[in-house]
């Protein structure tokens, strides 16, 4: 039976649970809202709640305790400047586990942790990138309307050069048709004047 059994082994050795957590907890004040699977969740959740409560006490001891666990000491001065002075004077519960999805694979549960008084924080971020999209989308769509009016200007233009072309080859043709019919005149005439001159040469002999 299970009776008084605490924590969860997570399939690891002692050492190898512990540096997961570590990674976890130091991941999670870091970014203020991580992934996982909610066993992970669940055992993060507590284990970064006590690291919270050490470094609100915030004396020399508990700054040795936090940085033995945490080895990234810009996180450790997050934690002991920024995040303990915004979570104020809230007695507990600083971290949210929220079912998310089932992973494919494995079917797991997953779930999201995150620090709760930077939901806002989170929330603005997520708003900030939402509009830097938007504003994205609507260059975008502004460099298209530009091409297509461009393209627009330049039809127009090209069916003046066009008519300019067709009308300067119909000027052309009929200069050529002149041509072909003042040399088709020459030739109607010069046989009669042939005619003429032989009879006249015939008349005087």
């Amino acid at each position: 039976m299970r009776h008084r059994v605490k924590g969860r082994k997570l399939s690891r050795t002692a050492s190898h649970r512990a540096a997961l957590l570590s990674s976890l907890a130091t991941a999670l004040l870091k970014h203020k809202r991580i992934k996982t699977t909610l066993a992970k969740a669940k055992e993060t959740r507590g284990y970064v709640e006590v690291l919270i409560t050490k470094a609100r006490r915030g004396d020399l001891h508990n700054q040795r305790q936090v940085m033995r666990v945490l080895h990234d000491k810009e996180v450790v001065k997050e934690l002991f400047n920024e995040i303990v002075t915004k979570i104020g004077d809230r007695p507990g519960g600083y971290t949210r586990v929220v079912k998310t999805v089932i992973r494919r694979g494995d079917a797991a549960q997953m779930a999201i942790i995150e620090l709760v008084d930077y939901n806002d924080v989170l929330n603005k971020a997520a708003e900030e990138k939402k509009e830097e999209k938007v504003g994205k989308k609507e260059k975008a769509e502004t460099k298209e309307e530009k091409k297509e009016a461009k393209a627009k200007k330049e039809k127009p233009q090209k069916k003046e050069v066009e008519a300019k072309g067709n009308s300067s080859r119909q000027q052309k043709d009929k200069k050529i048709e002149k041509k072909d019919v003042e040399e088709a005149k020459i030739i109607e005439e010069s046989p009669e004047e042939e005619k003429t001159s032989k009879d006249s040469t015939s008349d005087g002999k």
